[in-house]
């Protein structure tokens, strides 16, 4: 099978966590905050709500890149629906009009739809911030709203704050999911990583040659667990190989 096998499964299982709801035209205006800092942006945020999803325990931590002074990495982490145990889902942000730096481009290697429009649109840094996504289609697109905080849980009022931006901004506050942040994994450095190099040529190859332990027993783990994508995709057998060929 070809290498998009993989991608199309892992694609299902992260799918639950980075929903989005999808609409006739362009993306809807929502303005970035004026006189952001990015500095201050940075670090670890809770996900209180989120668009359409039914993910838990969804944490953000955003990075400066080392090799570039306008890109950031974003991993987002939370457990693997039935199997408990965290994957973590690293993406890239461009700043690329410095003078904007609210607004800015997000890329992630499982989507086949490209990089999507990565807006702040209202932090005070320490407590709350929300964040606007949004990817052109073909006479249509793709967002996604999520609502941050720097702890577990969030004072409703900074919630309607949000809430209300978006609305002035015509995008459906209603769409937004509640995270339960609850009986989380203490532990979250363990678990699958998924990042711009885990399925680079390099690392296929390495994994062909010996027996996938990296990427190709993460991808035996999930689909174990989910029966029903396994059964339809076929038998993995811990072998990355039985996928690309």
């Amino acid at each position: 099978m070809k290498p998009v096998a993989v991608l199309a499964v892992l694609g299902l299982i992260l799918g639950v966590c980075h929903a989005h709801t999808y609409h006739l035209g362009e993306c809807p205006t929502v303005e970035p905050q004026s006189d952001f800092n990015m500095k201050q942006f940075l670090g670890l945020w809770y996900v209180i709500q989120k668009t359409s999803t039914s993910s838990k325990c969804l944490i953000y931590n955003i990075t400066q890149s080392p090799d570039e002074p306008n890109q950031y990495r974003i991993e987002q982490t939370n457990p693997i629906p039935g199997v408990g145990k965290p994957y973590h889902y690293t993406g890239e942000l461009t700043v690329p009009i410095p003078s904007v730096p609210a607004k800015m481009t997000a890329k992630f290697p499982l989507s086949l739809a490209g990089s999507a429009d990565y807006t702040v649109f209202l932090t005070d840094y320490t407590t709350y911030a929300g964040i606007f996504t949004c990817q052109k289609l073909p006479l249509s697109n793709r967002h996604s709203a999520t609502i941050l905080s720097r702890t577990k849980s969030l004072d409703k009022i900074y919630v309607e704050k949000l809430k209300s931006t978006l609305s002035a901004a015509n995008v459906n506050p209603f769409d937004l999911s509640i995270i339960d942040q609850s009986g989380c994994p203490k532990d979250y450095d363990s678990g699958i990583y998924i990042h711009k190099d885990t399925f680079s040529a390099h690392n296929i190859a390495g994994a062909i040659r010996n027996g996938s332990e990296s990427v190709g027993n993460g991808v035996e783990t999930v689909l174990d667990k989910a029966g029903s994508v396994g059964s339809t995709a076929g038998k993995v057998g811990g072998k990355l190989y039985d996928w690309i060929v």
